[in-house]
């Protein structure tokens, strides 16, 4: 059964076949992009949450151990996550900065918080053999283990290490140099996607949701003024990433500020979004304490 879901997501996937990013000659169509150390990894996450799953609902029953919404939510940041890396959209950021800033949106802002509300953990564990199951349940519970994921998701850590990787990244020499080098860009693609996945799960499974709310707003302030910066920049800062612009019929610079916008205006919008639902959480929360309170004082 588990290597029948594995293979079910190579094919999804198209197999090893076709070439991986920095590697390939670049074609004038939209095109599916498959990096092997993109591509395996989201294979073996899916085979992994997969056959967890299976196993748990065959001992347990469906929606026992893993909910059918986690299952859910996990599909839905698993596609968004192949769909930014894999898809023609993958593409296209290599020939526009628009598609490349729209690409890593959807792994930081749309991905990372699906994947974390699923909670996969539970199902991964599950898809291996119940020696290495008690065995990875012994590492994680090591004193070094959880003194390190104790630090790296406090919610003022998880912020300033995502604030820190996004920021370093749009260096402008750093990020054309990204898309120039294969390896670059992997590191870029990766240190986006984990600091994003420590960020919302340090929010979203760790703090209260007034801390979680006010990580938000810092977080949305300072993309928005990266974002900013990038619009109303005079000139061209990313001359390597917007060279492909004019084919486009876009010029350097208008490709430049129309990244800067989607930085600014969409991505903003889901933090801010996500950081009124956590507000709204925490007034009603407030709420229930304060009359749980009011009501063992009452006579």
């Amino acid at each position: 059964m588990r290597l029948l879901i594995f293979a079910a997501g190579w094919l999804l996937l198209g197999g090893p076949a076709a070439e991986a990013h920095g590697f390939l000659v670049r074609t004038h169509a939209p095109a599916w992009t498959f990096d092997p150390w993109v591509v395996v990894p989201l294979q073996l996450s899916l085979a992994l949450h997969a056959a967890g799953t299976v196993e748990l609902w065959t001992r347990a029953g469906i929606g026992r151990g893993v909910r059918v919404r986690q299952t859910l939510l996990y599909a839905a940041g698993w596609l968004a996550l192949a769909g930014a890396l894999v898809s023609p959209l993958h593409w296209l950021g290599e020939q526009l900065f628009t598609a490349h800033m729209i690409e890593h949106e959807i792994v930081m802002a749309v991905a990372a918080p699906l994947l974390v509300l699923a909670r996969p953990g539970g199902a991964f564990i599950w898809a291996f053999p119940s020696g290495m199951r008690r065995e990875l349940g012994q590492l994680s519970r090591a004193a070094p283990v959880r003194a390190v994921w104790a630090w790296i998701t406090r919610p003022l850590t998880a912020t300033v290490l995502h604030g820190a990787a996004i920021w370093a990244w749009h260096i402008p020499s750093l990020f054309d140099a990204a898309v120039m080098d294969v390896g670059l860009h992997r590191l870029q693609h990766l240190s986006f996607f984990l600091t994003a996945m420590l960020f919302w799960w340090s929010l979203l499974r760790r703090a209260n949701p007034g801390t979680a709310a006010g990580d938000l707003f810092v977080t949305m302030i300072h993309t928005s003024i990266l974002g900013a910066l990038l619009t109303f920049a005079p000139r061209v800062l990313y001359s390597v990433q917007t060279a492909g612009a004019l084919r486009w019929g876009l010029t350097p610079l208008e490709d430049q500020q129309l990244a800067g916008l989607v930085m600014w205006v969409p991505a903003s919008t889901i933090y801010a979004g996500a950081a009124l639902a956590l507000t709204a959480l925490w007034v009603r929360r407030s709420g229930a304490v304060w009359k749980s309170g009011d009501a063992l004082r009452a006579p």
